[in-house]
């Protein structure tokens, strides 16, 4: 297993999230797997709501979240609403949480988060995004992790 993001993608981007975003989600494509059935993944199309893979095989969901720190209580999610329609009609997908380390992009930990452990309860609002902002009154939610069990997946 590939524990090094390809950084010559990243190239033509000039922000470090755009950076990171292609990096993580080519070596998650590359390298990792569906919990359910083990088949390779198949990445959505980019901007889907809560969704980064799926498997072809049993249709299974994933969502990819990258950070240069590790995981602590809580993950920054997108749009609080979606999510919470996606845990209501049992469409939330199986989270992948990668830790990297930004001064040679090697892959330090994968955490792999069960779709069955969110629920409504770990699901926090955050505040809408003032009037100043591009997006006025967007709101995004963080996921609180802290009392989901340590038993996760890790390199």
């Amino acid at each position: 297993m590939e524990l090094l993001f390809n950084d010559s993608l990243a190239k033509n981007y000039h922000s470090k999230c755009q950076k990171i975003r292609v990096m993580s989600e080519n070596w998650t494509q590359n390298n990792a797997y569906c919990v359910k059935c083990g088949n390779k993944l198949i990445h959505f199309e980019n901007n889907k709501p809560v969704g980064d893979f799926y498997c072809g095989e049993c249709r299974e969901e994933f969502e990819l979240k990258s950070s240069k720190t590790k995981l602590g209580k809580q993950i920054v999610d997108g749009a609080y609403k979606t999510m919470i329609e996606k845990i209501d009609n049992g469409t939330v997908p199986n989270f992948f949480y990668l830790n990297y380390a930004l001064i040679d992009y090697k892959i330090n930990n994968l955490i792999i988060i069960p779709k069955h452990y969110f629920t409504k309860t770990i699901i926090k609002e955050r505040p809408p995004l003032p009037k100043t902002a591009k997006r006025a009154g967007w709101i995004g939610c963080n996921i609180d992790v802290s009392n989901i069990p340590k038993a996760v997946c890790c390199l």
